[in-house]
């Protein structure tokens, strides 16, 4: 499997959560979704990066869950790192406008800040970073297994 077929494949699954995923189809999404989120980045056009990551958060989230079933672990497991990133987003205030140079309005930001809290969720993001590299790094089940046959290489 190439690049080509991995994001030909997971495209065509858009939203599909059933079956397995073996590692080449993951992992070669992945590199594709980076390139292109490197490029939208350096292009400095946040709409269009933000656009570009709502249309593909479903593939990816559908090869991820694929891939997670391909070891035998539920699929659904992919979304909690997507919580707690968003419980994290919204842990930190935004003002509508915020000057660099405001020491004052920085400082009003940091007390409204629950550190306490979004220091403990910083900790679990990075423990649950590393066990989802793991777990998606790891060699499908040989047979079929609970998800399903194996995926064709």
């Amino acid at each position: 499997m190439n690049i080509t077929e991995a994001v030909q494949i997971c495209m065509r699954k858009y939203a599909d959560f059933k079956g397995r995923a073996g590692r080449p189809e993951f992992w070669w999404f992945v590199l594709a979704y980076v390139i292109g989120a490197i490029v939208l980045s350096l292009l400095g056009v946040y709409v269009l990066s933000l656009l570009y990551g709502l249309a593909l958060f479903l593939p990816l989230s559908a090869a991820g869950a694929r891939r997670l079933q391909d070891t035998g672990r539920n699929g659904l497991l992919i979304f909690i790192p997507t919580g707690i990133s968003l419980i994290m987003q919204y842990l930190v205030p935004r003002p509508q406008a915020f000057d660099p140079d405001d020491l004052a309005a920085a400082a009003e930001i940091a007390a409204q800040t629950n550190w306490g809290l979004l220091g403990l969720l910083t900790i679990v993001q990075l423990i649950l970073t590393v066990l989802f590299l793991w777990w998606l790094s790891r060699p499908g089940d040989p047979g079929a297994n609970d998800y399903g046959p194996p995926p064709a290489a």
